[in-house]
């Protein structure tokens, strides 16, 4: 399997190159040069697997040539027994066709350990080999730090900094999981400024190619590839326990980086029978508006109860306007170029082309809280400010095949919006209770290159 770069300039990678590179050289992101098909028959015996067994063999076809079949069993199998439920990604009914993907069982309680708990694994193996020490910088709106700060602590070979925006644009919960982890390698950077600008100096320093090469700077946000092919697996289980590839399946997606929804078109581009994939937004609805207007245009981050969605420039986006523009490089890195003044206007034939794939819609804050409410006294389920936004355009975009809507994180790690809602406070599980009673390690830091360079520098093991 050979990776290319979405602007087209860049080197052709092997899986593992691509995994350990993140961000391309040229500004682009790594996509498979061919997404692998499954058959009809092959989709219909992943019914009643264990999950492994389900990512092996969807992730399988990606990496050969870079793992064994044994290494990669391996990695799985490590990545997920620290799982609490152990079907991994259990579907739970909200109504008359209407199921949640409930993908907050692992050791943060967020869908983005799924990806996060796996990578380390393959990280750490591919590290093995050569005795390569790498810097990991990521950027979070709350979820993917906590991951990889839990994928990657007290790994060897690794050192991890994670910048996520100072203040309260995440929640305790989220603050806390970065903060309290005591092993050397983890690196807490609280920085001015919001998701968009920790996400803007990230992609700066991997556009700073002398920077790069002197730390091994490698990258865990959704921009690499291995991050979204791991969230992939979790369609085709949930599609095949509904009936697939006999019955078409629907998703409904809170998304703001279109990371997890990237992975749901790979899934189908892969021949798992989706309907439709329906982008769910808060009021930063960059990505919904785009799909009803044709015009890709960022206004201001509007803080909200779904921090995790508070994003105006979704990375992932470019992945998907890859394939839009018919592969076309060029034509991508100017859509970007034309981003960076503002926005740019797709083609229409782009445009058609997303509204094939893609359904969209927005939630305000009050039908967040009156739909956790509802959900609640309806079915007893708690759910989080951002599953609650997909529940509520899930329900818009009915249709004769089933409705599976993304339970992205666990309605602990956002007490107060839930609490607020509907008067229960949702409690951490045991084997978190003690979060808030650990000593914090954090360091403050301003919204600039070269002073993050510089603390990099100077505490990354050498």
């Amino acid at each position: 399997m050979e990776y290319i770069s979405t602007r087209g300039r860049a080197p052709v990678l092997t899986f593992e190159q691509a995994m350990l590179t993140g961000l391309a050289r040229d500004g682009g992101l790594y996509v498979p040069a061919e997404v692998p098909q499954m058959s009809a028959d092959e989709i219909a015996a992943l019914e009643g697997l264990p999950y492994e067994e389900a990512a092996f063999r969807i992730v399988w076809p990606f990496v050969e040539g870079t793992f064994t079949e044994d290494e990669l069993r391996d990695c799985i199998e490590r990545a997920y027994q620290g799982f609490g439920h152990v079907a991994r990604a259990p579907l739970v009914q909200l109504a008359p066709s209407h199921f949640l993907l409930e993908l907050f069982h692992g050791p943060t309680l967020a869908f983005k350990d799924f990806a996060m708990q796996l990578i380390g694994q393959l990280f750490q193996t591919a590290l093995a080999r050569t005795g390569q020490r790498i810097t990991i910088v990521g950027a979070t709106s709350g979820d993917t730090g906590s991951a990889a700060i839990e994928a990657f602590k007290g790994l060897e070979n690794v050192d991890v900094f994670i910048l996520f925006p100072d203040g309260d644009r995440v929640s305790e919960v989220q603050r806390r999981q970065m903060t309290t982890p005591a092993e050397e390698n983890v690196h807490a950077l609280a920085m001015d400024g919001d998701f968009d600008a920790c996400q803007a100096r990230l992609k700066d320093m991997f556009n700073d190619h002398a920077f790069r090469d002197e730390v091994a700077l490698a990258g865990v946000n959704s921009i690499n590839w291995a991050r979204v092919l791991a969230q992939v697996v979790y369609y085709f289980t949930s599609a095949v326990a509904l009936g697939a590839p006999e019955r078409a399946v629907r998703f409904c997606v809170p998304t703001g980086n279109f990371g997890d929804i990237f992975a749901g078109y790979i899934a189908r581009g892969m021949g798992l029978p989706v309907e439709r994939l329906v982008i769910a937004t808060n009021q930063n609805d960059i990505l919904h508006r785009t799909l009803v207007t044709g015009e890709h245009r960022p206004e201001g981050v509007e803080p909200s109860i779904s921090p995790s969605m508070d994003i105006q420039i979704s990375s992932n986006f470019e992945r998907v306007l890859f394939d839009a523009y018919d592969r076309e490089g060029n034509a991508v890195e100017a859509l970007m170029e034309e981003l960076g003044d503002g926005g740019f206007a797709l083609s229409q034939g782009a445009l058609d082309r997303l509204r094939e794939n893609f359904g969209s819609g927005r939630a305000s804050e009050a039908e967040t809280r009156a739909t956790i409410r509802r959900v609640f006294e309806t079915t007893g389920q708690l759910i989080c400010p951002h599953t609650a936004v997909a529940v509520k355009v899930a329900e818009e975009h009915m249709g004769r095949a089933p409705m599976v809507t993304l339970g992205t994180a666990h309605p602990a790690k956002f007490p107060v919006a839930v609490e607020a809602a509907t008067g229960q406070r949702p409690a951490l599980p045991p084997r978190m209770a003690d979060l808030f009673d650990l000593p914090e390690r954090v360091t403050a830091v301003p919204n600039d290159l070269a002073s993050l360079q510089h603390l990099i520098r100077e505490n990354r093991s050498k």
